[in-house]
């Protein structure tokens, strides 16, 4: 800038209010001490722009004309007559810069100008009075070795060097992100100086196994069941015949049939009706046992508000007799009889079923199958007894339901039977209220919901060779409706045949050890077939190295370092084995050793009408069947030919079908026991349990339905006094129809 530009500058604004106005912008805005020549490049007055370049031609001049510097300072110095290029540049266009920058500082033109304006405007608004008296000038630093101590001292800050040291400062926060990087939503914890990279995290614990407890052989545990089953084997009949008559007495009141003694007789009626509870409750001891028997196991089952309401029900006739009045309202003492009749019954069907499930699971120490989950499904394989017991020992799902609820039950009978006396100012009708309602709490099905499907399937699966570890195994294998079946289950022994053979570059007895090697080495039910064939032609098992399965449907080994292969014909043609032209085999399996095609077997696959039984009822139940066969002829195409062709089969890949094929070691506890081959006894044991669990859940739900609603209703009739409509025939008639879809469920149990 000229001197003229100056005093022009010092004119508008006296030099005290410039060092204030300069201190606020410098304060505000951040400037820096130094001008910039780009910002007086863009200073308001246009004719004198080429100015500045002007300033730095007498400020470079000593540059060049150094002769005293050494070698080092020589190559440094090309650089200077470069510098008065750019003014020439600029005297030829002003208007266009060739900064990288410009078109930010064009764009910012107007804000500066606006920003100059204000800071006249508040420098003229300042009080006179208030003169704040100038800083004296920064000294400049001490010149840098090297150059001359003649270089001209800096001038002082104008307006425009502070405008062009906002520009500067503008520009900087524009190539800087406006707001900090987030490391996350909302967070503010400070980052982590890590480094390295943590350690992962440590694994999940596997589950424990189920634990055994110290459990007796299954020969002890059936000869136990037995004994148990024959003192409860006669105890059904004996107690019907003295719990039946007061029911049929009534019943032939209903048809205006008078009874000798009984007819009209209150005080005859209660001695009669305690005389036949007292019999009936003696020879259904057995429930008394169970119901306080379960109770000390912490469990609330039917037969214990059973014989809650015989007590409630001979205490009411007893004091009838005691207080000399027996009244005019019949005693609920028939209810009660008939209540133990049921119970007693079910406590026998039960003792029946777990001895059935004993006697079939004792038959072998070593059985041949059993049948564990997986969590594909249930498994068939061989494995150990143990655990057997123990899974058949705990509670069943009715009477789980049964502790959850009857509790409710047995609180809401006492509560009524006290709002329906004493709420009613009848107290002396509290016993006669509650031998009402603990009856219909405790309804004639309960008992059997479990203990009849039990002893149906138990006595079922005993002649079908196989036994269920109670309500827990019948749950654990039928719970995901999936059998994994392989080859052996589809196609039993004596069910695959030789049906002719074909040698090519082996002898007979050699290529039959090599054959029977690789169907032993991959367990398939081809070793069977094999076997027999190696004991009849004298030939012997070989060690296999190196054995691989293939997707293609083969296998592949090393004998004695030969290499073997051993498959279908996409297997050698994948293989790239040349097979004959008139050997064509649906069925066959082809050996051939060093890529050299050795013999031909051709296998007949029989279908076993137990084996389409089973795969019909198993597409009734909705069971799916997983196909995990490791004999390559035996696909989901072959089930097709050989059997129903409504059955449809699950087919995993390779891998899967191996290692659900796997049976060296078990999966869990075992759930049920197979003492026959084949797949009909596998199939009676998943589908049968799954008809078990849906039955008991179905019988219990029902039960405690009817249960709840004879509660209510009892207490409101009771409560009303209207015991003519509530009288013990009516009761026991709602009871029965309560009872008859749980018949209906165990009976279904048994069918296939």
């Amino acid at each position: 800038m000229t001197s003229m530009d100056d005093n022009h500058i010092n004119e508008s604004s006296p030099p005290e209010e410039e060092a204030f106005s300069l201190e606020e912008i410098l304060a505000e805005y951040g400037g820096g001490p130094e001008p910039l020549a780009k910002a007086e490049e863009e200073a308001p007055p246009a004719p004198e722009e080429p100015e500045p370049p002007a300033e730095a031609e007498e400020e470079t001049p000593p540059a060049p004309e150094e002769p005293e510097p050494p070698a080092e300072a020589e190559e440094e110095a090309p650089p200077a007559p470069e510098e008065p290029e750019p003014p020439a540049e600029a005297e030829e266009a002003p208007p266009v810069p060739e900064e990288p920058e410009l078109p930010i500082e064009a764009e910012l033109a107007p804000i500066l100008e606006e920003m100059e304006l204000l800071a006249r405007e508040e420098a003229a608004a300042m009080p006179p009075s208030d003169p704040i008296p100038p800083k004296e000038p920064i000294p400049p630093p001490p010149p840098p070795p090297g150059k001359p101590v003649g270089e001209p001292r800096p001038r002082s800050i104008s307006l425009e060097d502070v405008v062009g040291s906002t520009v500067d400062a503008v520009m900087e926060e524009a190539r800087e992100p406006i707001l900090p990087p987030r490391r996350g939503l909302f967070s503010r914890k400070p980052p982590e100086e890590t480094e390295k990279i943590p350690p992962p995290p440590p694994p999940e614990p596997e589950p424990d196994p189920e634990p055994i407890g110290p459990e007796p052989t299954l020969w002890e545990a059936a000869h136990d069941a037995r004994q148990l089953y024959i003192r409860r084997k006669h105890t059904v009949l004996p107690p019907l015949v003295t719990a039946l008559p007061p029911t049929l007495f009534l019943l032939l009141e209903r048809y205006q049939i008078k009874v000798p003694y009984w007819s009209g007789n209150p005080e005859f009626q209660c001695v009669f009706l305690l005389a036949c509870l007292g019999l009936t409750a003696l020879l259904c001891r057995h429930v008394f046992l169970k119901g306080f028997g379960m109770l000390r196991r912490r469990r609330c089952v039917a037969e214990l508000l059973v014989s809650l309401s015989v007590l409630a029900s001979g205490l009411d006739c007893a004091l009838r007799l005691l207080g000399g009045g027996a009244g005019e309202v019949m005693p609920y003492a028939p209810v009660s009889c008939l209540g133990l009749i049921f119970a007693q019954w079910g406590v026998r069907r039960e003792s029946k079923g777990n001895y059935d499930m004993l006697r079939a699971a004792a038959v072998d120490d070593d059985p041949p199958y059993l049948v564990t989950n997986t969590p594909q499904g249930a498994c068939k394989q061989r494995g150990s007894v143990p655990g057997f017991f123990t899974t058949a020992a705990r509670s069943d799902a009715a009477t789980l339901w049964q502790t959850a609820l009857l509790p409710v039950f047995l609180v809401a009978a006492v509560a009524f039977a006290l709002l329906g006396s004493v709420g009613q100012e009848r107290g002396g009708d509290f016993l006669l209220n509650l031998s009402a309602i603990l009856p219909a709490a405790a309804t004639f099905s309960l008992p059997l919901c479990w203990a009849l499907p039990w002893s149906k399937l138990s006595e079922h699966l005993q002649k079908t060779g196989c036994a269920v570890a109670g309500w827990s195994g019948a749950q654990k294998i039928s719970a995901q409706r999936r059998m994994i079946v392989t080859d052996t289950d589809l196609f039993p022994p004596g069910t695959v045949q030789l049906n002719g053979r074909k040698l090519f570059a082996e002898t007979q007895e050699r290529a039959v050890s090599l054959a029977a090697s690789m169907a032993r080495a991959a367990g398939s039910g081809l070793e069977r077939l094999f076997n027999s064939m190696v004991r009849s032609e004298g030939g012997r098992y070989e060690k296999v190295d190196d054995f691989s399965f293939y997707e293609e449907g083969g296998w592949s080994g090393v004998i004695k370092g030969e290499s073997v292969l051993m498959g279908g014909a996409a297997f050698m043609r994948k293989m790239n084995v040349r097979l004959p032209a008139d050997v064509n085999l649906k069925t066959g399996v082809f050996l051939a050793v060093d890529k050299e095609l050795a013999a031909a077997f051709a296998v007949k696959y029989s279908p076993a009408e137990n084996v389409d039984f089973a795969l019909k009822m198993m597409q009734r139940s909705r069971i799916q069947p997983i196909l995990a066969s490791r004999d390559p002829n035996i696909t989901p195409s072959l089930i097709k030919r050989k059997f129903s062709r409504g059955v449809h089969m699950e087919y995993p890949g390779l891998i899967e079908r191996v290692a659900l094929s796997e049976a060296e070691k078990d999966r869990d506890l075992p759930r049920a026991l197979l003492f026959r081959e084949g797949l009909l006894p596998y199939a009676e044991a998943v589908a049968g349990s799954l008809r078990l669990c849906k039955a008991v859940r179905r019988a219990s739900a029902l039960s405690l339905l009817g249960s709840w609603a004879g509660t209510l209703l009892t207490f409101y009739l009771t409560s009303l006094g209207a015991y003519e409509l509530m009288n013990p025939l009516a009761l026991e008639v709602f009871l029965l129809l309560w009872t008859l879809p749980v018949l209906l469920l165990s009976d279904w149990i048994g069918r296939c």
